[in-house]
């Protein structure tokens, strides 16, 4: 059988970090990271070397943010990627494990925020399906108040993101996984919708249904490419992944804009 060797290039934690450095991240900024693992090539030590690439980087006086969502710990009415039969809806409700800030996975958004999560001194976020993960100074400023029916919004770690004059990193990521434009849709007025999922209150683990602002990356893509055209998008390479870094209040702005003319809204 013929030897097949890993898609390339090789990477390292010391050539990742020369890497964003030249496209632009700097010491001791607050950075929000979306990352694709695979999209880097082969990186000798995994995900860990990319987290250790970004801290050096970063250095102590920065602080490096990451999406650590949980969006299984939602309604399986609607679930669709796969769905469940309905006989089980009840059940599911009843058992679903607690969301835990110290110990519940993340999922669907790559092995590297799960490996910043599990950091000594990593801090998260306390909404049981859009919490975020920060590491360094200002980690638990931005990730404190996070409030079970506001996923995206004001009282979210990305409005203090916003507050801190972060920057987001796209490292092999597309804007369809921009959070930060789901900012934009709180602002502009989008239409609310229950949310449910396990929490802890005061009378113990229940099943809670909040009313929130109704959320969908659908069009992200399209709103990524519009801003990347007039705003101050820096693109580079890091390893074989395309890479984008802009500030996080510039994306917010126009994608407001943007989505304003583009989405229902409820009048206010």
């Amino acid at each position: 059988m013929a030897m097949t060797y890993p898609a390339g290039p090789m990477c390292t934690r010391g050539s990742l970090a020369a890497e964003l450095r030249g496209v632009g991240l700097r010491s001791g900024e607050t950075v929000l990271v979306h990352s694709s693992l695979s999209a880097l090539g082969w990186v000798c030590g995994g995900p860990v070397a990319v987290v250790q690439a970004l801290l050096d980087v970063l250095g102590d006086d920065g602080t490096l943010v990451v999406p650590t969502q949980s969006a299984d710990n939602s309604d399986p009415a609607e679930w669709v990627n796969p769905p469940v039969p309905e006989a089980w809806w009840a059940g599911i409700r009843a058992a679903m494990p607690v969301y835990d800030a110290r110990t519940t996975p993340t999922r669907g958004v790559g092995v590297v925020p799960e490996t910043v999560r599990r950091l000594p001194g990593a801090v998260r976020s306390g909404h049981p399906q859009t919490s975020f993960a920060a590491v360094g100074p200002r980690a638990a400023a931005i990730v404190d108040g996070h409030a079970p029916d506001c996923r995206f919004g004001e009282r979210s770690p990305l409005a203090r993101l916003e507050e801190a004059g972060a920057r987001v990193l796209l490292l092999g990521a597309g804007f369809e996984s921009c959070t930060a434009f789901h900012l934009a849709e709180y602002r502009i007025g989008a239409p609310r919708a229950d949310n449910s999922f396990a929490a802890m209150t005061p009378q113990g683990r229940r099943w809670v249904t909040v009313s929130d602002t109704a959320i969908t990356a659908d069009g992200f893509g399209e709103l990524g490419s519009a801003f990347e055209e007039e705003g101050p998008v820096v693109r580079g390479r890091v390893g074989a992944a395309d890479v984008r870094l802009f500030p996080l209040a510039e994306a917010v702005a126009y994608a407001g804009t943007w989505l304003a003319g583009r989405r229902p809204r409820t009048p206010r």
